[in-house]
């Protein structure tokens, strides 16, 4: 939650209630909820409408696991200066084993008082002699206290298995140390046993330490300096083989290939190039360089002449082996991307821009624009159970004169720019209801927004076009009809 409000601080005003909502079997969903609307009776899992009937003012943005999960990633990174010995524990948390770390830092809580200003959320902290202690203590204490003193989900067994600890009246974990773990085990499985032996510590809960991997920096050094600049991508092209057997090892490719020249008399230069896709191909990345060294404005100066090359892959991707084709060619190596990446190199990585989907329904706000060498491509979803929808969308939509044979069938006529057309096939409608959730009072009648019929048409002369009516006629008295599309 303070995620959300931290990115979207227009729409999540700091005294107005706000949830995160998903999507759940058609049925919009609570997935998170701040203070306020815990306060007020709302639950996690609650639909969406009934939300809105107990709180009107409720604002929601959509539930987005991927950027909390970016942000426990930057919490581990972080943490990796204080203990090694770092991990997730998903959804939201990390473990961490300070053993023989905390007196470099003056003591357990002056660790913990360094730690805060680099958290940037609201933590629970909490310290104990084990990891499964340690994570019971946060999630289901105060961070501090014994462990018999917490309930018995803290066990986090299923639903059958806690109700049948609590039906027995066992709701302290206390209660259950207190009796023979044989019986506890007869009665409610080896699994409950397991997890009460791990959170006292009579058998080890070990950790898997997030290590990262090292940075990727190959260089050459030359007992004569060289000055041309064939030269000098020769030897960036060798280094980049050496580079790519690196990421080929991990299954990764680069994204930022950074080359940097050390002249003899101490100078550096850098060049930068970016591509759009991961890659690990030494002559796609030359070509780039080469075209980033053609536009500088300021030539390499090479002076006494270079004495040492060194090239890095700050940023990296996945990136799988690929099927080579019967002509030898790598069928990775598609020609769009590389042909965003030269544009880029030459007018700039954020003047090529590329559509990429939004778990939006509404055709006009189903894609955005970001630059194309910023981000991964990612595959559009698929829509075998939606009709086709056309590639050329008019923005704004057309405002159009329509006449119908029925008031709430298709377009018989329409009037589009001064010319008549009139319609010989028609299909629909599709309806798209308005995206009421995101009004303050969306849930009530008539505020919701108008609904959208869409019908795709063709003309006498075999035109297609995709145009909708704004409004059922019990939303509006006479409906507007607009052009929204182009079939090709």
């Amino acid at each position: 939650m303070e995620r959300a409000r931290r990115q979207h601080p227009a729409i999540c005003a700091p005294h107005n209630p706000l949830a995160l909502i998903v999507r759940s079997s058609n049925t919009l969903r609570l997935a998170a909820l701040d203070a306020v609307g815990l306060k007020a009776g709302l639950a996690v899992g609650m639909t969406l409408a009934d939300a809105r009937a107990r709180l009107p003012d409720l604002a929601t943005l959509p539930h987005d696991p991927e950027a909390d999960r970016e942000v426990v990633d930057i919490l581990v990174r972080r943490m990796i200066r204080f203990t090694p010995m770092v991990t997730r524990d998903p959804p939201d948390g990390l473990l961490m084993d300070i053993s023989g770390c905390a007196h470099l830092f003056g003591g357990e809580q002056a660790m913990i008082e360094r730690m805060l200003p680099l958290v940037e959320v609201t933590p629970r902290f909490a310290l104990a002699d084990n990891a499964a202690a340690a994570r019971a203590l946060a999630r289901y204490g105060d961070g501090s206290g014994e462990i018999g003193a917490l309930p018995v989900r803290a066990l986090e067994l299923d639903d059958n298995d806690l109700q049948a600890l609590l039906r027995a009246g066992l709701r302290r974990i206390g209660d259950l140390t207190a009796r023979p773990l044989s019986a506890i085990a007869a009665r409610f499985g080896a699994g409950a046993v397991t997890k009460l032996r791990q959170m006292t510590g009579e058998i080890g809960s070990p950790i898997d330490p997030h290590i990262p991997a090292a940075p990727i920096r190959v260089e050459a050094r030359f007992a004569e300096p060289i000055g041309r600049t064939d030269d000098v991508l020769d030897v960036v092209e060798g280094l980049l083989g050496e580079a790519g057997k690196v990421m080929e090892a991990r299954g990764i490719g680069g994204r930022v290939f950074v080359a940097t020249l050390y002249r003899s008399d101490g100078l550096e230069r850098s060049l930068a190039v970016e591509t759009g896709r991961p890659v690990r191909d030494p002559p796609a990345v030359i070509r780039l360089l080469r075209e980033r060294i053609e536009g500088l404005a300021d030539p390499i100066d090479p002076g006494f002449g270079f004495d040492m090359i060194a090239l890095a892959v700050p940023r990296t991707e996945a990136l799988a082996l690929a099927q080579i084709g019967l002509d030898g060619a790598d069928e990775r190596h598609d020609g769009v991307g590389a042909l965003v990446d030269r544009l880029g190199v030459r007018l700039g990585p954020d003047r090529v821009r590329r559509a990429v989907p939004c778990d939006r329904h509404l055709p006009e706000v189903a894609q955005m624009w970001l630059p194309a060498a910023g981000i991964a491509a990612p595959d559009w979803p698929i829509t075998d159970d939606r009709p086709p929808r056309p590639l050329y969308l008019l923005d704004p939509p057309h405002k159009v004169e329509v006449i119908a044979e029925v008031p709430d069938g298709p377009p018989y006529r329409f009037r589009w720019k001064g010319k008549m057309h009139r319609v010989t096939l028609a299909e629909g409608p599709e309806r798209l209801a308005s995206e009421w959730w995101t009004r303050a009072m969306g849930h009530f009648p008539n505020q919701g927004g108008l609904t959208r019929d869409y019908y795709r048409v063709e003309d006498e002369a075999g035109r297609r076009f995709w145009i909708f009516r704004h409004g059922l006629f019990g939303e509006k008295g006479d409906p507007d009809w607009y052009l929204h599309g182009l079939f090709p």
